[in-house]
């Protein structure tokens, strides 16, 4: 393999520079209003997968915001890699709480990046890591150094649960088919212990709603009489959890898979400071399910978490108000096995039950996926094992993530593609916080890195087909 070290240090400069006009666009696909930057993204994507070298390179329309599609194919005998990532980024609030703007993005250092970081909306989940895929593409064609066959599908739906995907995927089955999908939207342990993600948990995402009286009323005249939403909304999440914050939704745990004791102390290899963990939130003490490690906690074990709750007078000054209504956002990250749809319908109907007589309560759903397990015997496994340790200079860890990517077990259902993990960034990389950023060396190491997969996978494909 030529020498992709050499091409980055030549580059870099420039590689950064396009990354961060990528992260100037603020492509929030939550919010309506940012329609036309979220398609101005989609545009500039596609643009630098052109000039790179791909080749049929379309901005797909959907019922929702554009897939950039490209492919390389060099020769239908060769495996094919799909990379997929997403262009659409978390709304930046609170926006307060940002040390620079979130869409001017500026380089500094950190404790965990002396070497630097981009600090920028995106510039972690998930733009900084798709474009590290851009670029190790652009080295491999430039320098004539593509072992396989490449195609990139990147959608702009991510952040509000990937609704158009599964409408393009099962139009596109054909153009889309291939032997491994690689994404980069995890992270990874610390940059001198690599890791490799092998498990996600699912998600159930669903908004609440209690309505009380007809109308916001006088809190002197009316309260200590009426059911007052916002005190019943809060008694009713608090129900959800018992003392052993264990989650009480009946049902819940039924397909649970429990891991052994031999997996659990599998797990408990990987390096973790809770001392590290604890300085790092500036928290006294870790707070979760009684019986499990942190990263248990994290990793293997299903949650339930409010988002957003509101109602009533939040404005400056003092209103005396009992509200109408209250609101919150919930979210269950599962774990394999737990359906999230059936899950979301437990956690309804069990949401209602609990609801006192002068409320009534609404539950809307509004996005969900399943838990993803990689095989460590799968050879797409293997070629990143082999990739990491070429340039890390050691074995990475296997590590289950507590994050989400619904997409990943709809792939493999459509598709039947196993997916590799690849991700480059850090806990403390403050994704979808204030002040989210991504390492200099982060990005120019999966740019080192990722190369390495495409040979380690053809070599093991070719292998394997010939065996």
């Amino acid at each position: 393999m030529k020498n992709v070290q050499e091409y980055i240090k030549q580059n870099k400069s420039r590689f950064l520079d396009e990354l961060i006009e990528l992260l100037k666009i603020p492509s929030i696909s939550a919010d309506s209003s940012y329609k036309n930057d979220v398609i101005k993204t989609a545009t500039a994507v596609a643009d630098n997968l052109k000039k790179i070298g791909c080749t049929a390179v379309e901005v797909c329309e959907t019922p929702g915001y554009p897939v950039v599609y490209a492919e390389k194919i060099i020769d239908d005998t060769l495996p094919t890699v799909l990379v997929y990532g997403h262009y659409d980024v978390q709304p930046p609030d609170p926006v307060e709480l940002w040390d620079n703007p979130p869409f001017e993005p500026v380089i500094k250092e950190t404790l965990a990046h002396p070497q630097g970081a981009i600090f920028a909306r995106g510039a972690c989940d998930d733009k900084g890591q798709m474009f590290m895929h851009v670029k190790a593409m652009e080295y491999m064609i430039a320098q004539d150094d593509l072992p396989c066959n490449v195609k990139f599908m990147i959608e702009g739906e991510e952040e509000v649960g990937s609704e158009n995907l599964g409408w393009f995927i099962e139009r596109n089955k054909e153009k889309l088919s291939n032997d491994i999908i690689l994404i980069s939207d995890t992270g990874m342990i610390a940059n001198d212990v690599p890791s490799i993600t092998t498990g996600l948990r699912g998600l159930s995402y669903v908004e609440v709603e209690v309505t009380g009286p007809n109308r916001d009323l006088h809190s002197g005249l009316y309260g200590g009489a009426v059911a007052n939403p916002i005190n019943i909304l809060c008694d009713m999440i608090a129900q959800l959890h018992d003392e052993n914050n264990h989650i009480t939704i009946p049902g819940f745990y039924d397909k649970v898979h429990e891991l052994s004791s031999a997996e659990r102390q599998k797990m408990a290899e990987a390096p973790f400071s809770l001392d590290d963990y604890r300085e790092a939130l500036n928290i006294e003490e870790v707070h979760g399910e009684k019986g499990f490690t942190t990263d248990e906690r994290t990793g293997i074990r299903p949650t339930l978490d409010v988002n957003g709750i509101w109602g009533g007078y939040t404005g400056e000054g003092a209103k005396t108000v009992i509200a109408g209504k209250a609101f919150a956002k919930i979210s269950m990250r599962l774990v394999p096995d737990q359906d999230w749809q059936e899950i979301t319908t437990l956690f309804s109907e069990h949401f209602k039950n609990i609801a006192p007589k002068g409320v009534k309560v609404k539950v809307t759903p509004h996005h969900g996926g399943q838990a993803y397990v990689t095989p460590l015997d799968d050879i797409g496994y293997k070629a990143a094992e082999i990739a990491y340790e070429k340039t890390f200079a050691k074995k990475p860890v296997p590590q289950r993530s507590g994050g989400s990517i619904p997409i990943v077990s709809l792939f493999e259902k459509q598709l039947g593609s196993k997916t590799i993990l690849m991700g480059f960034g850090l806990n403390s990389d403050a994704i979808h916080s204030p002040n989210e950023h991504f390492g200099v060396w982060n990005f120019l190491k999966g740019i080192q890195t990722i190369p390495h997969f495409y040979h380690e996978f053809t070599r093991l494909k070719l292998a394997e087909g010939n065996s």
